[in-house]
């Protein structure tokens, strides 16, 4: 008898965006070992060759794009999809983290995150949308955050961003729900990454602690964010659609 496996994406070509490092690597890694193809994307493109030498399956390539580049990307979606073929699943892992207390928070730096996190987004949705770059039944992850849920001193235009991909899901997932293509988002809490690492050496280690407390749980790993990506992605996610999954080791339940 066949071992039934629900999380199986065989046949399944799915983007990751920020695949060169973090969730974006471990995901990519995740996914291919259930059957996927992917197509890894980020600005690194040593970065994502490095990634891709840990896929298992073959096919998988490397597409690497500047996301601020955010008025070309439905044509870089075709250009892609002309290659790989249609795709059955978009996973938005790229993004961009500062902490700043408003005080001292311009413009500009909350522009680069809004362009990053959401416009970008936005942007790649509408080009996975297109004629011929989608197939039936395809789903759609965004990576928001628990600071999108749950407000944090110093992190006002990041959670800004990642709220607003809350919000977007959910609307987009109504619109695009009779093209027969789902939308979600996965908000993680700290998750123990590159990016994690660099925050943890502008802070000191008892306001660490402090923010470590706030998750029941401890601090994730990447691999916790990918199983909820590969969740929602695959059948086991056929009715979910406008949903936000908190993987956040509790830290949200505490306020």
């Amino acid at each position: 008898m066949a071992v039934l496996n629900p999380l199986e994406l065989d046949g399944s070509t799915i983007l990751v965006t920020g695949a060169s490092s973090g969730i974006g690597r471990e995901t990519s890694i995740l996914l291919s070992r259930l059957g996927a193809r992917l197509v890894l994307s980020g600005r690194d493109g040593d970065a994502l060759g490095v990634t891709r030498e840990q896929l298992q399956g073959t096919g998988h390539q490397v597409a690497a794009f500047d996301l601020h580049l955010i008025e070309k990307l439905p044509a870089w979606l075709k250009t892609v999809t002309a290659e790989s073929g249609a795709l059955s699943g978009l996973v938005h892992c790229a993004g961009m983290h500062a902490a700043m207390p408003v005080r001292v928070l311009g413009p500009g730096k909350s522009e680069q995150m809004m362009k990053l996190n959401v416009l970008a987004a936005m942007q790649l949705i509408r080009g996975f949308r297109q004629p011929g770059c989608y197939q039936p039944n395809s789903s759609i992850v965004l990576l928001s955050s628990a600071a999108g849920l749950v407000g944090s001193a110093g992190l006002a235009a990041y959670s800004a961003t990642k709220a607003a991909l809350i919000g977007m899901v959910r609307s987009v997932a109504v619109e695009l729900a009779p093209d027969s293509i789902r939308v979600n988002c996965v908000a993680p809490g700290m998750v123990r990454t590159e990016m994690f690492a660099r925050y943890a050496q502008s802070i000191t280690e008892e306001q660490l602690s402090k923010i470590e407390a706030r998750h029941p749980l401890g601090f994730g790993e990447p691999g916790d964010v990918a199983n909820a990506v590969a969740f929602l992605l695959a059948k086991t996610g056929r009715w979910i659609t406008g949903s936000t999954l908190v993987v956040d080791g509790g830290y949200s339940a505490g306020g």
